[in-house]
């Protein structure tokens, strides 16, 4: 054997490596961190359900329509107060985790300072997201947990880069996002798609192997815990592109416009909300949760409770053919914008869906069309049409409704959204967003830097 090491020195030097604990920490680490991830999205999941559950228990009198009951008007009362508790939490004890996550964890990509990393990905921030955005749903605000899930994972993979000693933090908050997205939706393959296309953009080929690992043991974990399942069901229509090509283009374009027109409108408000927060910050920003707040109660009354949560149970029941009313998509628009404005924790990935099966299934009644199969392709004209991301679009509904006899359709409607938001909205949602937290990390060095250089 000694022979053989001295004829073979890459062989010795390979045992060496092996057993040296400098090598195989920061992978334990790595891999410990994305199980973690795995486990903690199927928790929030588990969690963000019940406080669904709880909410729509406490005002089951809406779904009935009895007005002379009190608890028919509890939303008036509870929503606002949520959104207000959750808005004034966030900037008192968690700055950082306002909006969906994904912009938060785009900007820590592009700064390269571990301290500024820090303000916007961190475990204080898991809690405060976790928490946060279940008490947003428990208070009936129309948001997601999906785009939390990815700071979660961005932030939970960050920390065991530092544990580990591991030096690609860019790569392992790439890694950590997908591997967020695939456990809380059980979608690997849209996991990996979003890495590359939404949150990548200038995609590395060298951390390939960080986010597929991530992702298999993520999705592993999220497997282990709860099987395997698709999200929205299994849709069992087939879209036949010879006679339907006019609901394709039709949800394509018209749902890729009203994805547009979230994008643009809340990219406009929340700029024109900042400005005027800078005098009286926290005073300001429960206002405007307030009056978000009251503005989503007054439409989910009105929608009979359809537009509150997340819209998964109303997107599961279009796409397995029951049609959903023709005003809901607008009702859930108008819910979802005001939740995301308001600046309480909460992703859009769900609602979009919701909408996009509301305009789905209304183009479906007006043409004649398959409910199950017009509401997919709402739903990828609308989403590729907010994020600006067409494979992700197709690719998360595809492994959503486990039905790929539908691939070439719903590419079709996801790049004629997409083409058509280019149009109407220049900036991708995600990207536009991410620059806040840029820019407030260049003014906290500055301001930082001032009395330095005043001293000097």
């Amino acid at each position: 054997m000694a022979g053989t090491s001295r004829k073979f020195p890459m062989l010795r030097r390979s045992r060496a490596m092996l057993g040296s604990r400098r090598v195989w920490q920061p992978r334990l680490v790595f891999w410990a961190g994305a199980i973690g991830i795995g486990v903690i999205s199927v928790l929030f999941a588990v969690l963000a359900d019940k406080a669904q559950a709880l909410f729509h228990l406490m005002i089951g009198d809406l779904m009935i329509g009895d007005r002379h009951s009190w608890r028919f008007y509890l939303p008036l009362i509870v929503t606002p107060l949520g959104f207000v508790l959750c808005a004034w939490l966030a900037y008192a004890f968690f700055p950082g985790s306002q909006g969906s996550g994904i912009p938060q964890a785009i900007a820590a990509r592009h700064l390269r300072d571990d301290e500024d990393r820090s303000h916007i990905l961190s475990l204080k921030l898991v809690v405060g997201k976790i928490v946060l955005t279940i008490v947003g749903l428990f208070c009936g605000a129309s948001i997601g947990r999906e785009g939390p899930t990815v700071q979660v994972g961005a932030s939970l993979m960050l920390q065991a880069a530092r544990w580990g000693g591991m030096a690609q933090a860019r790569g392992l908050i790439l890694a950590g996002s997908a591997a967020g997205i695939a456990a809380a939706f059980n979608t690997p393959l849209a996991g990996i798609v979003f890495a590359i296309e939404e949150m990548g953009r200038t995609y590395e080929a060298r951390t390939n192997g960080l986010v597929l690992t991530a992702v298999i043991l993520a999705g592993l974990a999220s497997l282990g815990l709860l099987g395997n399942y698709t999200y929205f069901g299994v849709s069992k229509d087939t879209i036949s592109f010879a006679v339907e090509w006019p609901l394709v283009i039709a949800c394509g374009v018209i749902g890729g416009g009203f994805g547009a027109l979230f994008s643009l409108l809340a990219l406009k408000v929340t700029r024109r909300i900042r400005r005027w927060h800078t005098q009286q910050p926290l005073q300001r920003a429960l206002l405007v949760a307030a009056v978000c707040g009251l503005g989503v109660a007054v439409i989910g009354i009105a929608s009979g409770g359809l537009t509150f949560g997340t819209g998964y149970a109303q997107a599961r029941g279009a796409v397995e053919g029951t049609p959903l009313p023709w005003f809901f998509f607008a009702e859930k628009f108008a819910a979802g914008l005001l939740s995301m404005v308001s600046g309480i924790p909460g992703g859009i990935f769900a609602p979009s869906l919701a909408v996009g099966a509301g305009i789905g299934s209304s183009l479906g009644l007006i043409l004649g069309a398959s409910t199950g199969a017009a509401a997919l392709l709402g739903m990828a004209g609308y989403f590729a049409g907010v994020v600006q991301a067409p494979m992700t679009a197709f690719v998360i509904i595809l492994e959503m409704t486990g039905n790929h006899d539908n691939v070439i359709a719903l590419m079709l409607a996801s790049m004629l959204g997409y083409g058509t938001a280019r149009m109407i909205s220049h900036e991708p949602l995600y990207h536009a967003l991410s620059r806040v937290f840029i820019a407030e990390a260049i003014r906290r060095r500055r301001a930082e830097a001032a009395p330095e250089q005043g001293h000097g």
